[in-house]
């Protein structure tokens, strides 16, 4: 574990932290107006790798040898000359440090860390970290990485679990839950929503899937994959032909042979993806949606009738149905796609270049 300690002084500004890989929806904004909550569990951090925050570049400025060593394959709207290696953590994880009410950035609703830092060490008044809180925002605090550095605490990190521990924790991440609008309290009235972590993790894992396809048409399990994936698999890629296959794998799942892709899950600590026996065409999920895909949450056909159990202290209603289609979140798809070597195939920067005239028809 470590704490984050002010690079003038020394003051600790963070509680223990156990490091975890940085959630494929770290950077997303969902929807308009809504209230999203916090990005990181308590005691826990994540390392952004690439630079981010002011001063930006538009893409016309950058030339493409720089992007690519960068690792930047595709044209992005801006691309950050600020530091990397920024460090994300729960807001209920800091330690001495103030807001600094000017630095609101260009917010709608809160604190966006638009103008950089806008949180100061509480002992000298150096800008450390950046508070995020505006709506359809992670909620988050990003410690600034030439404002603070990491310092070790005694005891030794149990390590990341394994899979079977994963398995048995079973954390898996609900399809949908209700997001309120920003500044309001949660009711029962409000609406349900596609999780935002399902969306991200979508976006992340079609830029793999697109790739893996070779550009031929690709079938994914019916259900919640389906739902996922198939739309935009269909208007994305060429029809007719033999589809390849893809199906869920993963830790204990039974081999499938004969499958051209595997949806495998990636592990919540270390970020690297299972792998199987055999060498196979991966495309990783983040473990939480995974989860849920191969152990759907059941629902009743009717509500069940009859007295309570021994033992359960109440009968919840089954969650309800979230009634829009589902739709990937583009802008994780987008980042993810650019950043994939494979782009750079004609075929895939098409599909990289179009996206925008995909979604203005009502395509995807």
């Amino acid at each position: 574990m470590f704490v984050f300690v002010c690079v003038r002084c020394g003051s600790k500004l963070t509680a223990p932290l156990s490091q975890v890989a940085l959630p494929a929806h770290a950077r997303q904004k969902y929807g308009n107006g809504l209230q999203l909550p916090v990005l990181m569990e308590s005691g826990t951090f994540a390392v952004e790798l690439e630079p981010w925050g002011p001063p930006w570049r538009r893409w016309e400025e950058i030339d493409p040898d720089e992007a690519a060593a960068r690792g930047i394959y595709a044209p992005v709207h801006a691309l950050s000359d600020g530091v990397s290696g920024a460090v994300v953590i729960a807001p209920g994880d800091t330690r001495g440090a103030v807001l600094i009410p000017e630095k609101r950035g260009g917010a709608c609703c809160g604190f966006d860390g638009g103008d950089g830092p806008n949180m100061a060490c509480a002992a000298c008044s150096l800008p450390v970290a950046s508070r995020i809180d505006d709506c359809s925002l992670w909620q988050a605090v990003w410690l600034a990485p030439n404002a603070v550095r990491r310092l070790p605490v005694e005891g030794a990190d149990p390590g990341p679990l394994s899979w079977a521990d994963l398995l048995a924790e079973g954390d898996g991440v609900p399809p949908s839950e209700p997001i309120p609008p920003w500044g309001e309290p949660f009711r029962a009235s409000d609406r349900w929503h596609w999780s935002p972590q399902w969306v991200a993790a979508a976006g992340q894992a079609l830029a793999h899937l697109l790739v893996a396809s070779d550009g031929r048409a690709v079938a994914v399990p019916d259900g919640l994959t389906a739902k996922m994936f198939q739309r935009a698999l269909d208007t994305l890629l060429p029809a007719g032909g033999p589809r390849r296959r893809a199906v869920l794998a993963g830790p204990g799942q039974p081999a499938h042979d004969g499958a051209d892709i595997l949806l495998v899950p990636s592990h919540p600590q270390t970020g690297k993806a299972w792998t199987p026996a055999t060498p196979a065409r991966l495309v990783p999920l983040p473990f939480g949606v995974w989860l849920r895909l191969v152990f759907p949450e059941p629902q009743l056909p009717v509500p069940s009738s009859g007295p309570i159990p021994d033992g359960v202290l109440r009968d919840d209603p089954p969650t309800p149905n979230v009634h829009d289609m589902f739709r990937i979140d583009w802008g994780v798809f987008q980042r993810t796609l650019a950043r994939l070597p494979a782009v750079r195939a004609p075929w895939l920067r098409q599909i990289h270049d179009n996206l925008t005239q995909h979604m203005r028809t009502g395509l995807l």
